[in-house]
């Protein structure tokens, strides 16, 4: 905290999976929870009368590139300035957050007002959507749309998730009037603004589960506003009979979103006393702390061991008994937890490849080499293609008798879905990562003299992983008139000394 005349001002560190606490609202309406101001609030749904239901058709096309939405509707919503700002900083967090850049989930939202519904959700190719993209005044399609923000500073960081798909995904109202094109922007037309009143939400996905905790949080945040305080109104989603099934999806389902309900679970009490060591505690006790983190909850009428718990919407980090456990160690206080001795001895001690890799780290540091630390990911050009090796058939190295001993040509291990080509297997091999070393030092004085000690990854079929780490250390000596003998004397210096 910082003292500034007359207030105090306090530095909140929030975590990434409290995704209720990214905005004022929330982070306000968690500390009145604690303090006891206000209860946990229950959000509910509420049915349009006499209006029809809201709907949203999904086609199939939009299965080969964002097969999920979930919607919402917030109705009489009272905004001002620093509710607006709040609402789109909000949308900005969760997409840099949980939505990972908009390649899980992309949220749109809308005045309600300026739009005709039924909606559906379409995918199709680039030169056969037309619209006003979001602050702009010309109606472009979307091969334009990648044209012109291709230059704009923030958005221009989304266009690579579907520039490569033959179809964009869009979403229309019935006067096929174009609500947003996920999850690039919105449409200009329902553009929210000051004034709206009634705000329609979308959340299209490549992860459902994902996208109903941003829907739900976007709603619990700002429902609050509402003429009926924490009150949605819900969205039926329809998909089509042709619709390609998944997991989560079958062809022809109706689903109703938000899903505002909360989700039961079940604790026992004297396990999670002894968790943290706090049997002094009642299960009264235990249950009144949890309430202060926003967790409703009560003592099992018939087991007074177990304590029924009401997870709220807001609360999507809670998955199991131990996160239970930890909000009850952060509403007691870590700092008020006693610390006791172990009953068991134990005494520690470094692992001997350690104590070995040290010893050797600090004889070639006196021997004048400098130690370099490499990635143990690599590419496959590097590993083989550069050191002019091509690696051994798996089948033939499961006859090696010693794969601990130095074979260049070593299969390595792959990483299954690897993000960039640099990162692609595991090193077999010291040698690419230093000598990739030496040739972005090469502006250095001579001699260079370097060495590293690291681990490598050896395949090995008789042990349950399939591989085993390896220490293995690597030197190198670079002079205008390099001699093989300067190396070995460091190598005959280490020997001598281990």
């Amino acid at each position: 905290m910082k003292p500034s005349e007359d207030r105090v001002i306090f530095k909140v560190d929030v975590p990434a999976n409290r995704y209720d606490l990214l905005c004022i609202e929330g982070l306000v309406r968690a500390l009145q929870v604690f303090k006891g101001v206000i209860p946990t609030p229950l959000y509910k749904l509420s049915m349009p009368k006499p209006l029809p239901q809201m709907t949203m058709t999904v086609k199939k096309e939009t299965a080969q590139i964002r097969p999920f939405v979930v919607c919402a509707i917030l109705r009489n919503v009272s905004f001002d300035k620093d509710r607006y700002d709040s609402f789109i900083e909000l949308q900005d967090k969760l997409h840099q957050n949980i939505c990972r850049r908009r390649t899980l989930v992309a949220i749109g939202t809308h005045d309600l007002s300026t739009l005709k519904p039924p909606f559906t959700y379409e995918a199709l190719p680039p030169n056969k959507i037309l619209f006003t993209p979001l602050n702009q005044t010309e109606e472009m399609d979307g091969n334009r749309m990648m044209e012109v923000l291709s230059g704009h500073q923030q958005l221009k960081t989304y266009l690579p998730i579907i520039r490569d798909s033959p179809v964009y995904p869009v979403i229309y109202d019935s006067n096929r009037v174009v609500l947003s094109l996920p999850p690039i922007i919105n449409g200009e037309h329902s553009k929210i603004k000051l004034e709206t009143k009634d705000v329609f939400i979308e959340c299209t996905a490549t992860d459902l589960t994902k996208a109903n905790i941003v829907l739900n949080t976007v709603v619990a945040m700002f429902a609050e506003y509402c003429k009926e305080p924490f009150v949605a109104e819900p969205v039926e989603v329809i998909y089509e009979s042709d619709y390609p099934g998944n997991s989560f999806i079958k062809p022809g389902d109706k689903k109703l979103y938000p899903a505002l309900e909360p989700r039961p679970m079940s604790a026992k009490i004297s396990r999670m006393k002894a968790s943290l060591g706090l049997e002094k505690l009642s299960g009264t006790q235990v249950r009144d702390y949890l309430r202060k983190m926003s967790m409703p909850c009560e003592i099992n009428g018939k087991d007074p061991d177990a304590l029924d718990v009401q997870v709220p919407i807001t609360r999507s980090d809670i998955m199991h008994e131990c996160d239970l456990i930890e909000d009850l160690a952060i509403a007691y206080g870590y700092n008020n937890l006693e610390t006791s001795v172990p009953q068991t001895v134990a005494v520690s001690a470094g692992q001997p490849v350690n104590n070995l890799s040290d010893l050797a780290r600090g004889e070639l540091a006196m021997a004048g080499y400098t130690e370099c630390m490499n990635w143990s990911l690599l590419s496959k050009k590097e590993n083989f293609t550069f050191m002019r090796r091509e690696p051994l058939p798996e089948e033939l190295w499961k006859t090696v008798k010693q794969p601990y001993e130095y074979i260049p040509s070593a299969p390595a291990v792959a990483v299954s879905n690897p993000k960039t080509k640099d990162f692609e297997i595991i090193r077999t091999s010291m040698m690419p990562g230093i000598l990739k070393t030496l040739a972005n030092s090469k502006q250095l004085p001579p001699p260079i003299k370097l060495f590293e000690v690291g681990d490598v990854v050896i395949q090995e079929p008789t042990r349950e992983v399939g591989c085993k780490n390896v220490r293995r250390l690597v030197a190198v000596h670079a002079n205008m008139r390099s001699q093989f003998s300067l190396l070995h004397g460091a190598l005959d210096q280490l020997m001598y000394s281990l």
